[in-house]
């Protein structure tokens, strides 16, 4: 499956979007509120202000883009992982179905799995960071958020050879604040698939496919047998609509 590329131009229009919102550090934290679904206007996670602004933007520019674009993509990620089971089947449905994903690995999970890690950088999987502990890591302070990373990002380059450049916060607990300190790339998502709540592989298959648009990052979790389940089967049911699997990466830049 060949990669989706983007015109200079739309290129330019989303890399100004990203830089006026990467600028500098400089509002308040600002408190914890909840946004509905994007029917209403918002997101269906709990997360900072600054957060949900941030990657409403991000998202919309490259909505926006893509909306000029041939074809229809969406980019599948993972948390928490990985499992030894589960990630195991994940990489194998994948691969024999030529899919890449996004990998947000959690550093406590990884010892004991460092070949599943290895195999997911073979595979041309986009390997993430999700900090070491799924803590909310705003009130966890500064200097404790950079080091529960920076732990993570070490295992991962120990394992690949490679820092990873995108982190996802555990619960998309997140602000300007520890933006300033990690100089990373904060990726959330456009889609929860609920695949924790619901532990049902048709449910969760019909909760993401009936919201499913163009540009989406759906969130999803490698430690379930029925969110690999639904993950797999999401991929066959949206092939056949047309659209195409991609990193984040590559949903962002290409």
């Amino acid at each position: 499956m060949g990669k989706k590329r983007w015109k200079l131009g739309q290129k330019t229009a989303l890399l100004m979007a990203v830089l006026m919102l990467e600028g500098s550090c400089l509002g308040a934290a600002a408190g914890m509120l909840r946004f509905g679904g994007r029917e209403n206007g918002g997101w269906e996670n709990r997360r900072g202000d600054y957060s949900a602004r941030h990657q409403m933007a991000v998202y919309d520019a490259a909505a926006k883009a893509n909306a000029e674009s041939p074809g229809k993509v969406v980019a599948l990620t993972f948390d928490d992982g990985p499992h030894e089971t589960y990630t195991a089947l994940l990489l194998d449905g994948l691969k024999e179905r030529g899919v890449k994903a996004t990998f947000f690995l959690m550093g406590q999970s990884i010892e004991g799995k460092e070949e599943l890690v290895r195999r997911m950088q073979q595979e041309g999987h986009l390997i993430g960071n999700h900090s070491y502990q799924h803590i909310q890591l705003t009130k966890a302070g500064e200097g404790t958020v950079c080091e529960a990373v920076e732990r993570t990002e070490e295992i991962i380059e120990g394992i690949t050879g490679e820092r990873p450049r995108y982190l996802r916060p555990p619960y998309g607990d997140w602000n300007e604040n520890l933006e300033c300190q990690l100089d990373m790339t904060t990726v959330f998502w456009s889609i929860d698939s609920l695949d924790w709540k619901l532990k049902n592989t048709e449910k969760i298959v019909e909760n993401v496919e009936k919201k499913v648009r163009d540009g989406d990052i759906i969130l999803m979790h490698d430690i379930f047998s029925t969110s690999v389940e639904a993950a797999l089967e999401l991929v066959d049911r949206l092939e056949k609509k047309g659209y195409q699997f991609v990193t984040v990466e590559e949903l962002i830049i290409e």
